[in-house]
C-alpha cells in the first residue's frame, strides 16, 4: 500500500456509497457494484434511507448511522442534495469523498455551490475527487470508485491517467489493447484535489512508467511543476493534451511581448521547461504513451524506417519534415549492407523502401532492418506495415523485428500508413513483445519526436544561467519598481545594463541646449527620440530621428520634435547595424514571468515570430529558442549582410532571463525592442518597462 496524503482518497480501507440502489442499470446500482467487481478488500457500506438492505447488504439511512469510521464516501446524489450530503460527510469525519454531480444549481446563491464546497473542503482538510467527473480506478490497489460501473479482472498496466474530462476518461480506459493502466482518475472540477496531487500519487506506484494528462487548465501551478520535475527525475514521461489553446487573453496587452505571448504559449513554455510532452490530439496521445512505456530507451541519433511502398515512404518523409523529426544519417557500412541485400533498382537509403519483386521478402526486410537498427546514429525505428488480422504476409515480420530490437536494445514500433482505428490481436501480440503497433504514420512520427525531445531534455538543475547582479543592485531596482512610477526609455535601458545586457548610454533632455550638449558628449552619430509619455510606437508619430551627426544637427531635430511632441526627449549613441530582435517579459497569471524572443522592430506584432520560455535559462537553451524562429537565417547573414554574433546574442538573452526571473514579480511587462544583433554583439536600443502587479491593457 502506498503511503501518501491521498491514501484515503485513492486507496481507502472503507468506502460508503451514498445513493446506492438495488435497481439494475442505474448509477446507484453500478457505482457500488464497481467496488465489488474489482475485488475491493476493505469495508463497503451502502447508504440510502429508502432501503434497509440491498442484495443482502445492510443499507444505512445516512453516514452518521454507520457508527464506524469511514475513509471514503462516494456521493452519488443529484445537485439538489449534494450540499447537505457533503456537509454530512464533513460532520461524520469522513476524510475523502468522490463527487459525480456538476455542482450547478438553478437559482443558486452567492457564492455558488461549487465555491461553497471549495471553502468547506479547505476548512475541513477534505480530499475531493471531482465534481463533474467519473471517479477513479486504482487497479494497482483494487479500488474502483466510478459512476458508470467497472470491470473485474483488470490487469495492472504501466500508465497513470488523469483527465479533467469525464468523457475522455471513459474513452481512454477502452484503449487497454494498446496501453494498459494502473491508475485512472477523472478529476473534473478539482474542488479540492488537483491533477498535480494525482501525479504525485501516481509517481509513488511502482507500476507507473508514464503519466497521461488531459487538462483544460492547471489549477496548482507550483504543484504541477514540482510533480513534473519529480516525474522526469524518476524516468517517467508525462504526456499532456492541453485544450482551450486558442484563448489569447494577452492580446490586448500594452507591450509587444504581451500581444505575442498569450496563455497557450505559457503552457508550451512550462511543459518544455519541465519535460512534459505536449500532443495535439488523442491519436498522438496514445502513440506517445505507447512509445513511453515500451521497454527500450531511445539512443542518441535519429529515426530509421523501412516500408514496402515508395509512396508510404514519401509520406513518412513529409510528415517527419513537418514535425521536425530527424532521420538517422546512416554510415557507409550500413549503406553497404543494405546495397548487398536489396534487389536491383532499390536505393540503400534511410528511410528505406525494401520491396522489390517479393522474392524472399521476409529475409530481405529482416536483414535490412538489422542493418538500420544497428547503425550508430539510429535512435529508434519505425517499420511501416499495414497489418490486419485478416492478412498474413506482413505478420511474418514480427518475430525477426522483435529479435533485432532485443539485440540492439533500441525501441521500435510497427505503424500503419492507413489507420484502422481497431485494436486487433496483432497489436495485442506486439504489445506483449514490447513493440507497439501505432495506428497511423502521423501519430507514430509525433511519438518518436516527443520521445527524442524527452531524451534530450535538460532540466533547470542542469543549466548554468548567468549570475545575477549583487544584492545592492537588485534591491535598488526592487525599490524602484515598487514605487510604481512610469519608466522612461533611459531608465529601462539602465535596468538592462545592470543585468548585463548591452545598451547605449542615453540622456534625457528638456531643451535644445541640453540636446546639443548630449550630442557633443557622445562625439559620434546620435539618435533622437521623444521621451514624452504616451506613444507606444515612437516611429509612428515621428518620434525617432536616426543618424544625426554633430550638435547642430541634433539641436535642429530637437526643436522640430519638441514643437510637435513636447520638450522631453532622449539622445543616445547610434547602435551598429544588424538584425532587429525583441526581448520581452510578460507575467502569466498562473506561472509567473515568461521570457519572449522574436523578430523585432516596428513590424514585431505583424510578423508574430516569437518563442516563449520560463526564466532563468542559460545560453545553450537560448540558442535553442533562436533556432525556432523563422527569422533565424537572417542572423547568419542574408543578401551580403555580415553574420550576427550568435554567441553574444544568446548570452544577452540568457542575462535578460535572469532579469525576468529576479524582478519579474514587480514587472507587469517589459520590452527591449529592438535588440540589434550584429557582428559586434547584441545591443538593446529601446526599452519599455511597465511596473506593477498586473499588465496594463490597451483600450479596445
Amino acid at each position: 500500500m502506498v503511503r501518501h496524503r491521498l491514501q484515503t482518497l485513492l486507496c481507502p480501507r472503507s468506502v460508503a456509497v451514498v445513493g446506492a440502489s438495488p435497481k439494475r442499470e442505474t448509477f446507484g446500482w453500478t457505482s457500488w457494484r464497481a467496488a465489488v467487481d474489482i475485488g475491493f478488500e476493505g469495508d463497503l457500506f451502502l447508504v440510502n434511507p429508502g432501503y434497509e438492505d440491498i442484495d443482502g447488504l445492510r443499507c444505512y439511512p445516512d453516514l452518521a448511522s454507520i457508527g464506524r469510521p469511514v475513509e471514503h464516501a462516494m456521493l452519488n446524489v443529484a445537485n439538489a442534495r449534494l450540499e447537505s450530503v457533503f456537509d454530512q460527510a464533513i460532520a461524520a469525519g469522513v476524510p475523502a469523498v468522490t463527487i459525480f454531480a456538476s455542482g450547478y444549481l438553478e437559482g443558486d446563491g452567492d457564492p455558488p455551490l461549487l465555491d461553497r464546497m471549495k471553502a468547506k473542503a479547505r476548512e475541513a482538510g477534505l480530499l475531493v475527487c471531482g465534481g463533474n467527473g467519473s471517479g477513479f480506478v486504482n487497479r494497482a490497489e483494487k479500488v474502483q470508485v466510478t459512476l458508470a460501473g467497472g470491470r473485474d479482472g483488470l490487469d495492472v498496466g504501466p500508465v497513470a491517467m488523469i483527465s479533467q474530462s469525464g468523457s475522455v476518461y471513459l474513452g481512454m480506459v477502452q484503449t487497454d489493447g494498446r496501453l494498459g493502466f494502473n491508475l485512472t482518475v477523472s478529476s473534473g472540477q478539482e474542488i479540492a484535489t488537483t491533477a498535480a496531487d494525482y501525479m504525485d500519487y501516481a509517481l509513488e506506484l511502482d507500476s507507473t512508467r508514464a503519466i497521461c494528462l488531459f487538462v483544460e487548465t492547471v489549477r496548482d501551478a507550483e504543484g504541477f511543476r514540482a510533480a513534473a520535475d519529480k516525474a522526469f527525475e524518476r524516468g517517467v514521461p508525462v504526456v499532456a493534451l492541453k485544450t482551450a489553446r486558442t484563448r489569447a487573453s494577452a492580446a490586448m496587452a500594452l507591450s509587444h511581448s504581451g500581444a505575442l505571448a498569450g496563455d497557450d504559449r505559457a503552457y508550451d513554455a512550462v511543459f518544455e521547461r519541465h519535460g512534459v510532452l505536449r500532443v495535439d490530439d488523442m491519436d498522438e496521445m496514445i502513440a506517445t504513451l505507447q512509445m513511453a512505456t515500451q521497454p527500450r530507451r531511445f539512443a542518441p541519433g535519429g529515426l530509421v524506417a523501412i516500408a514496402d511502398s515508395g509512396g508510404e515512404r514519401e509520406h513518412l518523409v513529409d510528415l517527419a519534415a513537418g514535425r521536425g523529426v530527424p532521420f538517422a544519417r546512416i554510415g557507409e557500412a550500413t549503406t553497404a549492407r543494405l546495397a548487398a541485400r536489396l534487389e536491383y533498382g532499390l536505393d540503400p537509403v534511410n528511410p528505406l523502401d525494401a520491396w522489390g519483386t517479393g522474392r524472399d521478402y521476409v529475409a530481405i526486410f529482416t536483414d535490412c532492418w538489422e542493418a538500420l537498427m544497428g547503425d550508430p546514429d539510429c535512435a529508434a525505428g519505425v517499420w511501416v506495415a499495414d497489418m490486419r488480422d485478416v492478412e498474413t504476409y506482413r505478420g511474418r515480420f514480427i518475430d525477426g523485428a522483435h529479435a533485432i530490437a532485443e539485440k540492439t536494445g533500441k525501441p521500435m514500433a510497427f505503424a500503419s500508413a492507413v489507420p484502422n482505428g481497431v485494436v486487433h490481436e496483432t497489436a495485442r501480440r506486439l504489445r506483449g513483445l514490447g513493440v507497439p503497433f501505432i495506428d497511423g504514420l502521423g501519430p507514430a512520427v509525433t511519438a518518436m519526436g516527443r520521445m527524442m525531445a524527452w531524451r534530450d531534455h535538460r532540466p533547470a538543475s542542469r543549466m548554468a544561467a548567468p549570475d545575477r547582479p549583487d544584492e545592492a543592485v537588485v534591491a535598488r531596482w526592487r525599490g524602484r519598481l515598487a514605487d510604481g512610477g512610469p519608466f522612461d526609455e533611459a531608465e529601462g535601458l539602465a535596468l538592462a545594463r545592470d543585468f548585463g545586457v548591452s545598451a547605449p548610454e542615453a540622456t534625457v533632455v528638456n531643451d535644445a541646449g541640453e540636446a546639443a550638449a548630449a550630442a557633443e558628449a557622445i562625439g559620434g552619430p546620435c539618435a533622437l527620440k521623444t521621451a514624452t509619455p504616451g506613444p507606444r510606437h515612437k516611429s509612428d508619430v515621428g518620434g525617432v530621428v536616426l543618424g544625426l551627426s554633430g550638435a547642430d544637427a541634433v539641436r535642429e531635430a530637437y526643436e522640430a520634435m519638441a514643437a510637435r511632441l513636447g520638450p522631453r526627449c532622449l539622445v543616445a549613441a547610434m547602435a551598429p547595424e544588424g538584425v532587429e530582435m525583441v526581448f520581452g517579459m510578460v507575467r502569466d497569471a498562473q506561472f509567473g514571468p515568461m521570457v519572449l524572443v522574436g523578430a523585432g522592430g516596428v513590424f514585431v506584432e505583424a510578423l508574430r515570430d516569437a518563442a516563449v520560455a520560463l526564466p532563468p535559462f542559460d545560453a545553450a537553451f537560448a540558442r535553442g529558442l533562436l533556432d525556432r524562429l523563422r527569422a533565424r537565417p537572417l542572423l547568419d547573414g542574408a543578401r551580403g549582410a555580415p553574420a550576427a554574433d550568435i554567441d553574444a546574442l544568446c548570452e544577452a538573452l540568457a542575462r535578460f532571463s535572469v532579469l525576468a526571473a529576479t524582478l519579474g514579480d514587480g514587472i507587469a511587462e517589459l520590452d527591449l525592442n529592438p535588440v540589434i544583433a550584429g557582428p559586434g554583439g547584441a545591443v538593446a536600443v529601446d526599452a519599455l518597462v511597465a511596473p506593477g502587479p498586473e499588465p496594463r491593457r490597451r483600450t479596445p
